[in-house]
């Protein structure tokens, strides 16, 4: 008999970790044009830990499931529903409703203003849905691609589309940075990667293959390294995850005419200190691109390159689908000290 209840992680009132509670609530039935997917992995982002401390700066719903990011097997299909079958392996689109294109609100995000995907089973409309390709990978490896491989996608290729033999500079060693420098190497870039760890730099350097790495915290002036290493032209492409706190030097490295993808907003300054962005973007004639993730079809052209080039999907920790070790691995993520995607696998 299949089982009638499934274990569902909501954050209850308050703030911080420890306001993850575990529930049995009812596996959720289909409607017209559904699927219902049995979760086999879960990825971690820094939107859950921002959301966790309240801090994320968008609408979230109130007693939300968090965590958008999954990989799983079909269970049970509508009848309407004739592109997937039971047994299939699928992941989803974080939003329902930016299938193509700019995103256009912030409606429908799995983990912010509709329940998300830390739980053991879901139920999809089925055009957010996406059949995964016959490749090598896991479900946790799949999971670990569903943020960052719509975000770097849409960073190299939603705006000015990176080409080879052009210089690709990357802040910090997580999920989104890892899968950049993969995509990046992929596409016959030469990549540059920053972190304060020089044991982190050298197993990316060992692991991914960065052409160039630099420690932030031994070249504080990491703006004159990446001029250096690009003989005075600059990078043409920054992935920029600091936020505020970074993006003086972003600018000041990113080649003439250049792209700064706005990813992250990890580093703080001081009020009194934040650069004029405006003025400065200007004398470069650089080009700032917001990034709210992708869309499902930059995902789905994300997953085909991923599956066709067998590229390494960067997964660093996994942890155990309950409450202590989801509440260690979102810990974990917090510290910064992991590299690569942090995973929770049900099975």
């Amino acid at each position: 008999m299949s089982p009638q209840e499934q274990t569902v992680f909501r954050y209850t009132s308050g703030k911080g970790f420890d306001r993850l509670q575990a529930f049995k609530e009812p596996i959720p039935t289909i409607g017209d044009y559904e699927v219902l997917i049995k979760i086999h992995s879960v990825s971690i982002n820094y939107r859950d830990i921002a959301i966790a401390h309240g801090t994320y700066p968008l609408v979230v719903k109130d007693q939300v499931v968090p965590c958008s990011d999954m990989a799983g097997e079909v269970l049970q299909v509508s009848k309407q529903v004739h592109n997937m079958s039971v047994g299939d392996a699928v992941i989803a689109a974080i939003s329902s409703s930016t299938l193509y294109g700019p995103v256009k609100d912030h409606q429908n995000t799995l983990g912010g203003t509709v329940d998300g995907v830390l739980r053991e089973y879901i139920v999809l409309p089925v055009h957010q849905v996406i059949k995964l390709p016959k490749s090598s990978h896991s479900l946790t490896e799949w999971s670990a691609t569903v943020g960052t491989g719509a975000t770097i996608w849409n960073c190299f290729y939603g705006c000015l589309p990176l080409k080879p033999g052009q210089t690709v500079l990357i802040q910090g060693t997580g999920g989104v940075a890892l899968t950049a420098l993969v995509f990046a190497k992929a596409a016959g870039a030469t990549t540059i990667i920053t972190s304060s760890s020089d044991e982190k730099l050298a197993k990316v350097k060992d692991t991914y293959g960065a052409d160039h790495t630099i420690n932030y915290k031994t070249h504080p002036d990491w703006a004159a390294e990446v001029r250096r290493i690009t003989d005075g032209e600059g990078a043409d492409h920054v992935i920029e995850n600091g936020g505020i706190g970074t993006i003086r030097q972003s600018i000041e490295c990113v080649a003439m005419g250049g792209i700064i993808s706005l990813v992250g907003f990890l580093a703080s300054m001081p009020q009194d200190q934040v650069p004029d962005v405006t003025l400065l973007a200007i004398s470069k004639g650089v080009v700032l691109h917001g990034i709210l993730a992708g869309s499902k079809q930059q995902l789905e052209e994300a997953v085909q390159f991923i599956g066709k080039r067998n590229l390494t999907v960067p997964v660093g920790r996994t942890f155990a689908f309950n409450r202590d070790d989801i509440v260690t691995a979102l810990q974990y993520v917090a510290s910064g000290q992991h590299t690569g995607k942090v995973c929770i696998t049900l099975n």
